[in-house]
């Protein structure tokens, strides 16, 4: 039995997620992976069935890591403040160090493959923040909202900070810098538009 490469996988989801990132799911393919992996594409088929397989796979590794570090240290009975800056400081540290790996799972969300990766990811990670949301509706500190409504106030202008971020600018081009500071300030505003 052949032994797995743990290097090699990490290496082709390395180049699966740039040309994913670069050419889009049409312009993935298994030999365009081998040669710019510096593989066969007999390797590949060793580690993956197919080319939908290796994309799959890839994506649980990417947003595995994702989850991950969204709840490292975090407590679904901490308060509402104290819970979602947790989150907050998290979700940009994780983001702002791995630009491409969001880019790819953005890319991901809308294809036809990510329903296929759903439903194996979020089970642990929609348990945690789903206890989260309903402490701090039990302890009065969150006004009662579908959590579609709770997920785009608490979470969307933090992301929208991030894009100016990593884009290096914002309006008019002018030059953005997401600082500890700036974060904090939105994150008042949010507290206060979610609170009771």
């Amino acid at each position: 039995m052949r032994i797995r490469d743990e290097k090699k996988i990490c290496q082709l989801h390395q180049k699966a997620i740039e040309m994913i990132v670069r050419e889009g799911l049409d312009g993935f393919g298994i030999n365009k992976l081998a040669k710019a992996a510096g593989v066969s594409p007999a390797t590949i088929y060793i580690y993956y069935k197919d080319r939908e397989d290796l994309i799959i796979q890839t994506t649980r590794r990417v947003a595995d890591v994702m989850l991950e570090e969204s709840l490292r240290d975090f407590d679904p009975a901490m308060s509402l403040e104290e819970g979602l800056r947790k989150q907050w400081h998290n979700r940009a540290a994780h983001f702002m160090k791995n630009p491409l790996d969001v880019e790819f799972m953005e890319k991901m969300r809308y294809s036809h493959l990510y329903d296929k990766v759903a439903v194996h990811l979020y089970t642990s990670f929609k348990d945690v923040m789903g206890k989260f949301y309903h402490n701090a509706v039990a302890r009065k500190e969150l006004t009662p909202l579908p959590i579609e409504i709770f997920w785009a106030v608490a979470y969307a202008p933090l992301y929208q900070l991030i894009k100016f971020h990593t884009q290096e600018k914002a309006f008019g081009h002018q030059k953005f810098t997401l600082t500890e500071e700036l974060m904090e300030q939105t994150l008042q505003l949010v507290l206060k538009a979610l609170k009771i």
